[in-house]
């Protein structure tokens, strides 16, 4: 435990420090861009929330290293494989240069660091043909580096709201930390219990408030690492099913891919291109309808923070199943249907304004 307090109390200060020198410094290292498609916020917030999650797991591999636990190289090689990753992201947060395209080509470049490092290689998927191909090394290096950073962009997707991703990817990790401590894998687990220390740091300032955001940096970040001990999990451990990991992060992975999908075939538009309806955007502009007497910003920025409990709910759809089944790859691939039916369900009953009665928040 002793690693998720020190990583935690070292997000906490460092985020605090970023929170307090933005508000000097007249929200100089905010998102200043406060219209638009995807913009949520009132106000000017800083986008390097991701320094203090890094800072926090900084933190946390030194702990495992004056501990002298085994494995504690393996964390630190795994934080350097997440670099480029976070800091093609930082990169984009501060100069808002840094093409989508870019970060993905960083991000995988995180992914094969990680392959070569530590060995991290998917080696089955509990796929029915795809298993076939997965002894041939090249196939099972592509199929991991497009899995990471395909749940990384996926992370960054959901992040749209007060607290929505950095919770989301608290209960993911918990759930990896919990699989873990099952099949003994120490790295694993300290890996997962420094990760949540450092995003419940950081956490604190981003909801509800919203004080600090996770920035393309974190976002990315997260995502990479999440997406790594999963990949390390089930790596090291053959007890434990694929489809416990694409159950467990199934919300942010199919938001995305029914995203492409809406986009391309139904909009015919780029992918790439963004739009104001995803499934977190629709539960804010037509279940969040507050009736309260208060100034425009006031109600637009609680609407915001009560927009991710919905969110929360659904992404606990999924993983409580995988924490219960996490080896019984049958049980999860039911699960894992149940969820996209639901998922489709909720998301075309909100676009026809069909939603049941008692989805809709009224105050």
């Amino acid at each position: 435990m002793s690693l998720l307090v020190f990583s935690f109390l070292a997000s906490l200060f460092v985020a605090t420090v970023l929170v307090r020198s933005a508000a000097r410094h007249s929200g100089k290292w905010g998102d200043h861009q406060l219209s638009g498609p995807q913009k949520f916020h009132t106000k000017p917030v800083p986008r390097i929330g991701g320094v203090a999650i890094l800072a926090g797991v900084l933190v946390g591999a030194i702990v495992a290293q004056l501990g002298n636990r085994p494995d504690h190289v393996k964390l630190w090689l795994l934080l350097a494989a997440g670099l480029p990753a976070f800091m093609s992201g930082v990169a984009e947060d501060l100069t808002k240069n840094v093409s989508p395209r870019r970060r993905l080509f960083f991000t995988a470049t995180s992914a094969a660091l990680a392959i070569w490092w530590l060995d991290a290689a998917l080696t089955r998927t509990d796929i029915p043909g795809m298993d076939l191909a997965m002894p041939w090394a090249p196939f099972a290096i592509a199929i991991t580096i497009f899995v990471v950073t395909g749940v990384a962009n996926a992370v960054n997707i959901i992040d749209g709201f007060n607290g929505l991703a950095a919770m989301c990817v608290l209960m993911m990790l918990t759930a990896i930390a919990y699989v873990a401590f099952q099949v003994g894998d120490m790295l694993v687990l300290w890996g997962a219990l420094t990760l949540i220390g450092a995003v419940a740091g950081f956490f604190v300032w981003n909801f509800p408030a919203g004080l600090i955001f996770l920035g393309d940096g974190g976002a990315y970040f997260l995502g990479f690492m999440l997406a790594e001990l999963g990949v390390l999990l089930l790596h090291r451990n053959p007890q434990v099913s694929p489809l416990f990991i694409l159950l467990l992060c199934a919300y942010p992975v199919f938001e995305t891919l029914f995203s492409i999908y809406r986009k391309k075939w139904l909009r015919g538009i780029s992918p790439g291109v963004p739009d104001g309806i995803h499934l977190h955007m629709l539960i804010y502009k037509r279940l969040m309808r507050l009736m309260v007497e208060a100034p425009a910003d006031r109600r637009k920025a609680v609407r915001n923070s009560m927009t991710s409990p919905y969110l929360w709910l659904l992404c606990l759809a999924s993983v409580v199943p995988a924490v219960l089944w996490w080896n019984k790859p049958g049980v999860l691939a039911c699960f894992l249907l149940l969820f996209i039916v639901c998922y489709v369900l909720l998301y075309w009953s909100i676009v026809r304004f069909k939603t049941p009665k008692w989805l809709v928040f009224r105050r």
